[in-house]
């Protein structure tokens, strides 16, 4: 049995994979039979995965099937409908199932050597280095997402060893995780961002503008705070290494990602008009084949497939805490949309309709405070989406939006529990409440101009 147990859990992504793949096939065929089948696969996906979910997700994965099922019973519903309550988060699953292979491609392109070479120009003090890091980062997240900032803190940890550890450390600590965040904002391969275009009914064009100035603003402000608290320390007297930039050539690669970043966003957008498909579901369809179409324009298809095997196999292996706080999550939305108890919760929202600037606040508070006690920020948006859907037409989505996006991804240099701040504990072995610290100013001016704009376009 153990080594059964043993097999199992090392070939989990051939279940994950089989369980995802109907879920698409119901989204074309539907099927009333299979999507009943495949909303018994997600219940067994529940409990296979909840011995290898971290403890947070496995305590939010009770909690939300707890109350779930409390409020499915008190709704009076058969308990033998209950797969069907199972299955409307699979399409974020599809999703997050796809991703790996876009880092793939990315890695085997070389692209994330390239701009790492970016960090290895010649400076004269880590206030210029800070600047370059962070558009280091900045660049390699837009394509693949959390991985940059592994690479970014590695290759600064090298580069960092002769400077002092405190500063090191600070340094790190500042200029990875905001740069990293900031990108995320206006991702299309970023969770938050496919759940917000989806939740909102808006598209995702019309986000696109409004969250690269928030970017932008945002990057601006840290890059001018950063290069002036780094600015006296002398890069060349502390003897870090640096290497001779190919700048013409970096460029050339720089440009090749940008273009094909608007290649894929375009097709993205294309398919969900033309397939009639949600956001999430047109990312999650246009990534392999554009990963693939990618690789083999490079001219990099035999090591896309050596890469891109590999990677999507540990990554999608390794999908236990998603699945089972997804599953979990829509047993709970669609029990608590049955029941009237949904009505009660949207009440203190309507007490504060006349005051929206109040309710922007509220959302960017709950969502700050949810990430400081180690709540996940999209479990967080889970049951927010929930209960201000109907404000939609009181105030502008949009608005609502872009203050859930800035507000969940400013959790990412704050959540002391999050992957994130926890990646870059470990990497630069300080207290993950210390990066708290260092980043909590940026976390509530990343928040603040995220309302500033919300309330803009209200």
């Amino acid at each position: 049995m153990s080594r059964f147990s043993s097999w199992m859990f090392s070939h989990l992504y051939i279940l994950y994979a089989l369980t995802f793949s109907l879920y698409l096939f119901t989204i074309f065929y539907p099927n009333e039979i299979i999507q009943y089948f495949n909303g018994v696969m997600a219940i067994i996906l529940v409990f296979i995965s909840f011995k290898g979910a971290s403890k947070l997700f496995r305590v939010l994965c009770l909690i939300f099937n707890f109350i779930g099922l409390l409020l499915y019973m008190y709704a009076g519903l058969p308990i033998v409908y209950l797969p069907m309550y199972m299955t409307s988060n699979m399409s974020l699953l599809t999703l997050l199932t796809v991703l790996p292979l876009m880092t793939s491609v990315v890695h085997a392109g070389r692209f994330d050597r390239r701009l790492n070479e970016l960090m290895n120009g010649k400076v004269d003090n880590l206030g210029d280095l800070y600047v370059r890091s962070s558009v280091t980062t900045y660049l390699l997240t837009g394509f693949i997402n959390i991985s940059a900032l592994t690479l970014s803190q590695e290759l600064l940890q090298s580069s960092l060893q002769n400077i002092p550890r405190k500063i090191r450390n600070t340094f790190i600590s500042k200029t990875t995780l905001r740069a990293l965040a900031v990108a995320l904002i206006w991702s299309p391969t970023e969770i938050i961002v496919a759940i917000t275009v989806d939740s909102t009914g808006v598209s995702y064009l019309s986000f696109l503008p409004w969250l690269l100035l928030c970017s932008f603003i945002v990057i601006s402000f840290d890059w001018i705070i950063g290069k002036q608290r780094f600015r006296y320390i002398n890069v060349e007297s502390e003897k870090v290494v640096i290497q001779k930039v190919e700048i013409k050539k970096l460029m050339f690669h720089i440009i090749k990602l940008v273009m094909a970043l608007a290649i894929f966003l375009i097709v993205v957008v294309l398919t969900g008009s033309l397939l009639k498909l949600s956001f999430i579901l047109s990312v999650a369809l246009v990534i392999p084949v554009f990963s693939i179409c990618w690789a083999i324009l490079l001219k990099r298809w035999n090591s896309f497939k050596v890469v891109g095997w590999k990677t999507w196999q540990e990554r999608t292996n390794k999908m236990q805490n998603f699945v089972v706080l997804f599953l979990s999550l829509s047993l709970f939305s669609n029990s608590l949309n049955q029941t009237s108890f949904q009505e009660v919760i949207k009440q203190p929202f309507f007490f504060f309709i006349d005051y929206p600037i109040v309710i922007l606040i509220f959302i960017q508070v709950v969502l700050l405070l949810g990430g400081l006690i180690g709540v996940h920020a999209i479990a967080t948006i889970g049951v927010l989406f929930e209960v201000i859907q109907p404000l939609y037409g009181i105030i502008n989505p949009i608005s609502i939006g872009i203050v859930v996006i800035t507000s969940a991804l400013a959790t990412a240099t704050v959540g002391a529990y999050g992957v994130t701040v926890t990646m870059t504990s470990v990497a630069t072995q300080q207290n993950p409440y210390r990066i708290t610290l260092y980043n909590l100013p940026f976390s509530l001016l990343f928040g603040v101009i995220g309302i500033s704009i919300g309330y803009f376009l209200l």
